[in-house]
């Protein structure tokens, strides 16, 4: 039997917020939540009780700085780096795919 995945997106989505010292609420306004149930929308996926749609998920991630795959890093090193990657130009990641793969 195998060992139940764990959702990073909840963790993800919580510690991205915190970086930008956003509250649950600010954060649901600006995503243009109603601002009397924005806080426990937020809270909600958070916790992991509900994911939000792709379309949410990508304005949660352009709000909060970081690339939407962000929220599906499962180790902390792989959402630093893809958050790094992200900030590069489309020839600086060429040429680090270059080095990486020696070609």
């Amino acid at each position: 039997m195998s060992e139940k995945q764990i959702n990073p997106l909840p963790h993800r989505l919580k510690q991205a917020r915190k970086a930008k010292g956003i509250s649950q609420k600010q954060l649901g306004i600006q995503l243009g939540m109603e601002p009397g149930t924005a806080s426990a929308r937020m809270n909600h996926y958070e916790k992991g009780k509900h994911t939000p749609d792709y379309a949410t998920l990508k304005a949660m991630a352009d709000e909060l700085g970081v690339p939407v795959a962000y929220f599906f890093c499962e180790s902390e090193s792989t959402a630093e780096l893809l958050c790094f990657l992200e900030k590069m130009t489309e020839e600086e990641k060429a040429d680090l795919v270059k080095q990486i793969t020696g070609n």
